[in-house]
């Protein structure tokens, strides 16, 4: 029978993480200690060394630095008006079509 894995969260991950950082705690009492693999903890402070406070965002959040987020956001905000370009190109062609049906008979 398999043992169900614990989530642990944000608050947790920090707190394992900047224990493991000090100078006289091991990875491997840690990982005893909270039963969890040492890759994990690595892969945290990887991970918090890499982006501090935006680390451990959670289920569904993309992990990135806040230049990194503002990128995304203005890049959503491109396409967005890209699709507006492309639907006002396509009503300008139906109303000036000479072959249009007249709107106001």
């Amino acid at each position: 029978m398999s043992k169900r894995r614990k989530k642990f969260s944000k608050e947790e991950k920090l707190e394992i993480v900047k224990q493991s950082l000090e100078p006289q705690q091991s990875i491997k009492e840690l990982s005893d200690r909270y039963n969890i693999c040492s890759n994990s903890i690595y892969n945290w402070r990887k991970e918090f060394i890499a982006y501090e406070g935006n680390a451990f965002p959670g289920n569904g959040n993309i992990l990135g630095t806040d230049q990194e987020k503002e990128i995304r956001k203005l890049q959503k905000q491109v396409r967005e008006l890209e699709l507006e370009k492309e639907i006002l190109k396509k009503a300008m062609g139906i109303f000036s079509s000479p072959n249009k049906i007249s709107l106001l008979s």
